[in-house]
């Protein structure tokens, strides 16, 4: 059954004991070390929560925008105009990859790995220029492709349960496409658009895909995680005291937990790190294989 739009889902969300962020993004859960690791954009920071409530933060010298596991340990995160690697055990942090972009014009942004290990991560520009951006893939020979030049704010990156469609947010398109998908080959089909979301100063951020298929919409501007059905119509919601949702994230040892970054802001909450029980398991994070 399709539930209105406006249908709450699962549990309220609980703050969680961990510093506020000024732009939390990219939480990603690493089921290796029972751990979700996030950043804080503006900070240049990587921040950590393991299962037993430790938390740990590390800084990598600029904005981060994405950080993903890395297969041969350790992390790799989009950060500047790149990807540079950060080994949590000793803070060392190093350049991996560069892009075209320019750091005067653009910073990295909101990334994702695919079932491959090749890292999609895009930019945008500082001033959120439209067609300031491009969305990147690094794949794991450490090679650097344009996928979509000229976008506005790149942002969520998913897959669906069987990895042959791939989801793509485009703030500034106030939608969530979708493309055809090889996961061998990493060959992406036409881009269409999937569903609408947002409108004037409420866009879509990132999002999560849960093992029914569908897709959980972080709506900055909004206040709230929007679920969208694998068809594209709206599933629910889940409601936050913070305005700026920025991305989530399903993890816990059964992935049926959902983590929530947010931003300062409108809300007495904004920049929290929220979890809550959604109702519906999730997909497992892939790493870089590079």
């Amino acid at each position: 059954m399709t539930l209105p739009s406006t249908e709450p889902l699962g549990a309220e969300p609980v703050p969680l004991p961990v510093p506020v962020s000024e732009l939390g993004e990219g939480p990603v859960w690493v089921a290796a070390e029972t751990a979700l690791y996030w950043v804080d954009i503006p900070a240049g920071r990587v921040h950590r929560l393991a299962g037993d409530g430790g938390h740990a933060s590390w800084e990598v010298g600029a904005p981060a925008g994405a950080v993903v596991p890395r297969a041969g340990g350790g992390l790799v995160v989009a950060a500047g105009t790149g990807f540079v690697t950060l080994e949590p055990a000793t803070g060392a942090v190093a350049p991996l990859a560069g892009t075209t972009a320019s750091p005067a014009d653009a910073r990295m942004n909101d990334g994702a790995c695919d079932l491959a290990g090749r890292f999609y991560a895009g930019t945008m520009a500082h001033d959120e220029a439209p067609g300031g951006g491009t969305l990147y893939r690094l794949d794991p020979d450490r090679s650097v492709t344009e996928i979509y030049p000229r976008v506005g704010v790149s942002n969520g990156i998913g897959w669906s349960p069987d990895n042959r469609q791939m989801y793509y947010i485009d703030s500034l398109e106030y939608r969530v496409d979708v493309m055809d998908y090889d996961p061998l080959t990493g060959q992406i089909g036409e881009r269409r658009p999937f569903a609408a979301v947002g409108a004037g100063d409420v866009q879509p951020d990132g999002l999560a895909v849960d093992s029914d298929g569908g897709l959980w919409v972080a709506v900055w501007g909004g206040g709230m995680i929007q679920r969208l059905d694998p068809a594209g119509r709206p599933a629910g919601q889940i409601r936050l005291p913070a305005a700026n949702v920025t991305s989530c994230a399903f993890g816990g040892p059964d992935m049926d937990r959902l983590y929530i970054t947010t931003a300062a802001g409108p809300g007495r909450l904004g920049g929290t790190l929220f979890g809550c029980l959604p109702g519906v398991p999730g997909l497992p994070a892939h790493p870089f294989r590079g």
